[in-house]
């Protein structure tokens, strides 16, 4: 996987279990979180508006969710104590609707790199500890949870994202959109054959007919796999930075951070949820004030643009103006 973070630390679940070998892991003896419960609001809708496809949605899922936080009396508990509530979350995706292949493969980064029809993020396969986030963090039955802001969200496959075909034996149908504008299908190929990461590129697609939007053409998808790093290794096409960064795919929906300290201890952390990164990294990262946006970019392995961003949202809901 192609990560725009290299530097990992702080966050995550605390360790994982007996379901994790030194190699390999196995997703059917590891605990999931209890409860069942629905999401009546959830709304999501997708329209063609001229060369664009817009994803307008609130992130709850069309499916039932696990009861978050985990509750003390849950087997997961013993594994992953995630406090975080699912609130919604305000999704506006501008993309290609004809998407086309970039010059170059890019990094994906923390946080949302596609959106599902169930209408939740998907994340990369990373936890903040730069692990497999599949294998080490706890999700529920349908394979998501939420991060600090509450975004619920999937690292991978998830059971409940419907890998329909459009008949026996068929090609997957399609799962959701990745943030470039590439369709990502489930985890059957032409033939209705499993894929591997043997079949697929690096950033884990290829190209062959598909029909898409009422018309067949011969276009680059992605794939859901089994096989680490599960949806999406490297974005193929163009993403626009207003898909990276605005607005920050884990900023709350609404209200400033807690403060609980300093303003400026607030700012960081506000900016750090909204990057996908640690306290810790961001603070060393942009140095002493005034902050070092281009030397920050540099040290995670993000966009500037996307750091100075989060740091100016981060400086408004903290009661102050960014520059």
């Amino acid at each position: 996987m192609f990560s725009c973070q290299t530097r990992f630390g702080g966050g995550g679940a605390p360790g994982g279990g007996d379901w994790i070998g030194a190699d390999t892991w196995n997703p059917a003896e590891k605990p999931v979180v209890d409860g069942e419960i629905d999401w009546p609001d959830a709304r999501i809708g997708i329209a063609l508006e001229g060369t664009r496809r817009v994803v307008r949605a609130n992130n709850l899922p069309t499916h039932p969710t696990g009861r978050f936080p985990i509750a003390r009396g849950d087997d997961a508990y013993a594994y992953d104590r995630n406090p975080n509530s699912i609130r919604p979350q305000d999704i506006l995706l501008e993309l290609p609707a004809v998407p086309t292949l970039a010059a170059e493969a890019t990094c994906v980064p923390m946080g949302m790199i596609a959106f599902a029809l169930t209408g939740v993020a998907i994340y990369n396969a990373l936890d903040a500890l730069g692990r497999d986030a599949p294998a080490h963090e706890i999700q529920d039955a349908c394979g998501g949870h939420p991060q600090r802001s509450g975004q619920y969200h999937y690292h991978s496959h998830a059971p409940c994202m419907a890998d329909t075909r459009s008949g026996a034996g068929g090609h997957s149908d399609l799962a959701g959109y990745a943030l470039d504008g590439f369709g990502l299908y489930g985890l059957y190929g032409d033939g209705g054959r499993v894929l591997s990461n043997a079949d697929l590129d690096a950033c884990h697609g290829h190209i062959h007919g598909l029909d898409w939007d009422g018309a067949r053409r011969d276009l680059y998808h992605y794939h859901l796999t089994p096989e680490y790093p599960y949806t999406i290794g490297c974005f193929r096409g163009a993403v626009e930075r207003a898909a990276l960064a605005s607005p920050p795919p884990n900023r709350p929906p609404e209200g400033p951070p807690p403060l609980g300290g300093n303003r400026g201890e607030a700012i960081l952390r506000f900016a750090a949820e909204a990057l996908g990164v640690s306290v810790d990294a961001l603070r060393q990262a942009v140095g002493p004030p005034p902050p070092d946006f281009a030397r920050a970019a540099r040290v995670l392995g993000l966009d500037e643009e996307a750091v100075r961003r989060a740091m100016h949202e981060a400086m408004r809901s903290a009661g102050g103006q960014g520059n």
